[in-house]
């Protein structure tokens, strides 16, 4: 038998050898994970006594943290925007850069969105949340991806709002949609080599289009002619030095009121325009 204080450092040192960041902030938190408490939880009971079990557990996923595993893959969840999404290997990791893209979509009103390349669900899914009236769909060429999200969608009680077709962009979809986003791949392959080691654990299509990193948005303008209602807004997530190229798709489609969004770094982070 050990003791939570004694189980958390050498969960630490475990994580800091395979070369963590925060390696004791992470530590606690997988241990918070195995014996389902609160991290603030765990903080007041560092001197109580830590199930060799337990220990055992949270020893097997510091390892997998060590080699690279994302903490979301451990742990089987990742917050965005105040809820938990399901994720795996299956499914890009939701980010806090993503919540620029939902906070300018609350801006207005919407009714009936499209999310394409949906993987997870969460911009789709977190939209509808938040709008109580809207409906939406979500298309992905991962079927894989679709049944993370349509798990989500089970999870957050919106089944009923939200469709999700395996598709590749635009094919197979009928009508149009007064707020269509999109968070696509948009990594250029010779910027593959250099992104942090979590993100091998992450599917491939989903971060790169395996060419200069805007093709997705060539496809996505290409049809927004005749899936954006008049006066509807669509909203990309970009890569920090493409919002350039993207307002230009935009404005050759035809797309008005562009406008590049910065994150909390100051980057640019989304592309918004007007039909």
């Amino acid at each position: 038998m050990s003791t939570v204080e004694a189980g958390l450092a050498a969960l630490t040192a475990v994580l800091a050898e395979g070369g963590v960041e925060g390696a004791g902030r992470e530590a606690a938190m997988l241990l918070a994970h195995v014996l389902d408490l609160p991290r603030d939880r765990l903080a007041l009971s560092r001197g109580e006594v830590l199930d060799d079990g337990a220990l055992a557990q949270a020893m097997a996923l510091a390892a997998r943290r060590a080699a690279g595993e994302p903490m979301s893959h451990l742990r089987g969840w990742r917050e965005f925007w105040g809820r938990r999404f399901a994720v795996d290997a299956r499914v890009l990791d939701p980010r806090p850069e993503t919540e620029v893209l939902i906070a300018a979509a609350l801006e207005e009103p919407f009714a009936d969105v499209l999310d394409l390349g949906s993987g997870s669900g969460c911009i789709l899914l977190t939209l509808l949340a938040e709008r109580e009236a809207a409906r939406g769909v979500g298309t992905d060429v991962s079927g894989a991806a679709l049944e993370v999200a349509r798990a989500n969608a089970a999870a957050l009680g919106l089944v009923g709002r939200a469709g999700f077709i395996e598709t590749d962009w635009w094919a197979g979809l009928r009508g149009r949609f007064d707020l269509i986003v999109s968070n696509p791949p948009y990594i250029a392959l010779a910027e593959m080599e250099g992104l942090q080691r979590e993100l091998s654990h992450e599917p491939r299509m989903a971060l790169t289009d395996e060419g200069d990193g805007l093709s997705a948005y060539r496809a996505i303008a290409a049809g927004l002619g005749d899936r954006l209602a008049p006066g509807g807004r669509v909203l990309v997530e970009i890569g920090p030095s493409q919002s350039a190229a993207v307002s230009a798709l935009f404005a050759a489609a035809g797309l008005g009121e562009i406008r590049v969004l910065p994150d909390l770094d100051g980057r640019d982070r989304v592309v918004a325009a007007r039909g």
